[in-house]
């Protein structure tokens, strides 16, 4: 079998959703993306394709690695929610860009003080509630800003602060590891 028949409709440059099949979206099914990861790694694996040479093989490998880091940026929310930034033509640009909306700064100012403030695991997991929350309502204002609003300034404010979110959790989770020690 010869590996480009195996995938003849997407070249290593092609994007994700189109290595993967999947509509380029934030939304996305997990199950559908973790089958789809599962057929495409069978279907490249080095193995399969011994009798070829090592040639092949190598080209196998490729694939397969260029699989996982697919598989690796589409079933991460904000990952995903970033990279489909990218491809639009709205980079997120978090190394330089640090512009958010004065309500997002003075929550941040407010967790990071309740951060410094909590003396017990139960402070520390209302404050992981609390940011849970948050992070679970800019996911779903994500999906609406990429999917059907098609707003990629929206996108790139809630990926950036999705992105702060995320380090924050686990400054969260650093800080009930200290304190359970």
């Amino acid at each position: 079998m010869r590996l480009r028949r195996v995938l003849p409709r997407v070249n290593l440059q092609s994007d994700d959703f189109e290595l993967f099949g999947l509509p380029a979206q934030f939304s996305q099914s997990r199950a559908e993306l973790d089958a789809r990861w599962k057929q495409l790694q069978r279907e490249v694996h080095p193995d399969r394709f011994a009798d070829q040479g090592q040639a092949a093989q190598r080209l196998a490998l490729q694939w397969s690695v260029r699989i996982n880091e697919a598989y690796q940026r589409l079933k991460d929310p904000l990952k995903r929610a970033a990279y489909l930034c990218e491809l639009r033509g709205a980079p997120i640009r978090a190394h330089d860009n640090t512009a958010m909306p004065a309500s997002f700064l003075v929550r941040q100012m407010q967790w990071r003080e309740a951060l410094d403030e909590a003396d017990s695991a139960a402070a520390l997991q209302t404050l992981s509630a609390q940011t849970q929350v948050e992070q679970t309502t800019l996911l779903d204002r994500l999906a609406d800003s990429l999917d059907r609003t098609g707003d990629l300034q929206e996108a790139v404010a809630q990926v950036r602060a999705l992105m702060f979110i995320e380090r924050f959790a686990r400054e969260i989770d650093a800080r009930c590891d200290q304190m359970c020690a």
